[in-house]
């Protein structure tokens, strides 16, 4: 009997130590996130926080600069703490002093660092903050130029070292449209193949048109002066494109990890830009003049000229891409940021559209490639499977296609998708199941946006 409890005791000592040793190879599931806010200048930094999360502390300590990007964001996130439809509960902790990211590096108030602002040194606070053992959740985009790229390589390594998630907020997915476009793509009996395409008909083209005059929950967005300087804001084709860039690749070869020195050639790559008077320049920034960083690209006219348009034409894995950026200064009446998109497969185009026939909202269509009888019997067979995973999205005949036509209730806005991005990192952070192909990707992606302006600027 004495022998066998002295087994039994040592089998325990032993599992003991083996647990011992094992548990700092992996990062213990977080009981509470408690979130860090760095220098919010852009409005996604709040729209992360127009939801509440479980698990996720009320208490957000915000370390920035004292000045009105940090007074704006205080502004939208007491907006959502007292607005009458399911306020938010959130307490703001903030420290302005001149030393905001030391000190937010030496006071360690929580675990997550959320980076959405200034995009000059956003990659250096992502590399300090990663160094420093923080999970970072960061808008787009990561990187602006080619040297951000190459720091931003070496903090996912630093990440993936120290057991750390660093993860890039791309609301885009969500958006059904583009979530229904890449389901139809699945089925080859709806879709086929993809494309190989050629750079003058490239099989997939994704376009945005943006606008510096826009709506952000209800109210007039007020942009900060900065955001016209691409220095810190980044020209349009590493800021937005970083959104169309990743669809393609998450449509195109879902889940396929990418190998960034291999899959992307870039063909071809410009740049242009939005011309905005004084006036027009007051409206959106709420200044009376061009602050003195903003001189350099201003016009004896008084013009101010903003690199926020660009064109990329490129092949990721063989496949011809074109993607193109535009920035304008105000929609039309009813009407704001839209989006174009085709995918051209051997048995259909699945198309995207948003302009005025559409009530300026997305409409997805399916555009039959070749005249085969049996087509709209096969097709109507095969969206079954789409209606059991989206109950209610139906078919609309029209004249030469079919709309695909989506419950409303699948359409939560760009805003709502924000906390889908952030439940999303959460249940990776928690989990440790970050897919394994979403670094790499991340990283293709990045290089893709940096490469390409860096072949627009030499071809200026």
């Amino acid at each position: 009997m004495k022998v066998r409890l002295s087994v039994y005791l040592l089998v325990m000592v032993m599992t003991l130590i083996s647990c011992h040793f094992q548990t700092p190879k992996r990062r213990a599931n977080l009981d509470t996130v408690q979130l860090i806010t760095l220098d919010p200048g852009h409005f996604h930094a709040a729209l992360i926080q127009k939801s509440m999360y479980d698990n996720v502390d009320s208490k957000v300590h915000i370390y920035a600069p004292d000045g009105e990007d940090v007074r704006l964001h205080l502004d939208r996130i007491n907006a959502f703490n007292t607005r009458q439809e399911n306020p938010t509960q959130w307490e703001e902790i903030v420290y302005t002093g001149s030393d905001f990211f030391e000190k937010m590096l030496a006071e360690k108030a929580g675990n997550v660092v959320v980076i959405s602002g200034n995009n000059q040194k956003k990659t250096e606070y992502i590399f300090q903050a990663i160094e420093s053992g923080f999970n970072v959740l960061a808008d787009k985009p990561m990187a602006i130029n080619t040297k951000d790229f190459e720091a931003l390589k070496k903090a996912f390594k630093t990440a993936e070292e120290k057991k750390l998630l660093l993860y890039d907020i791309m609301t885009e997915r969500f958006e059904i449209t583009t979530i229904l476009q890449k389901e139809l793509s699945m089925l080859p009996e709806i879709f086929g193949t993809l494309e190989k395409g050629t750079p003058e008909n490239p099989a997939i083209t994704k376009e945005s048109v943006h606008h510096f005059y826009k709506y952000v929950s209800g109210e007039v967005l007020t942009r900060p002066a900065w955001f016209f300087d691409v220095t810190k804001e980044g020209e349009g084709i590493v800021d937005v494109g970083t959104h169309l860039i990743d669809l393609i690749q998450w449509e195109c070869f879902p889940e396929r990890i990418l190998d960034y020195t291999k899959d992307i050639h870039i063909d071809s790559a410009r740049h242009w830009t939005t011309d905005l008077t004084l006036e027009q320049f007051k409206e959106v920034t709420k200044l009376a003049e061009y602050p003195n960083y903003l001189k350099k690209d201003v016009t004896d006219g008084n013009i101010l000229k903003v690199y926020s348009n660009g064109e990329v034409n490129y092949r990721l894995c063989g496949v011809h891409a074109k993607v193109s950026v535009t920035w304008a200064y105000k929609a039309p009446e009813s009407a704001g940021d839209t989006h174009y998109s085709i995918m051209r497969g051997t048995r259909a185009n699945l198309i995207i559209r948003q302009g005025a026939e559409q009530n300026y909202k997305p409409a997805l269509y399916i555009e039959q490639v070749g005249d085969n009888e049996s087509y709209e019997y096969i097709l109507f067979e095969q969206m079954k499977k789409i209606q059991a995973k989206y109950p209610g999205v139906a078919l609309k005949k029209l004249s030469s296609n079919w709309e695909v036509v989506i419950p409303e209730q699948y359409r939560e806005g760009h805003e709502a998708h924000f906390a889908r991005v952030t439940e999303n990192f959460l249940y990776y952070l928690n989990n440790h199941n970050l897919p394994d192909w979403e670094i790499p990707n991340m990283i293709a992606k990045y290089y893709t946006t940096t490469k390409a302006l860096e072949l627009a600027k030499e071809n200026n």
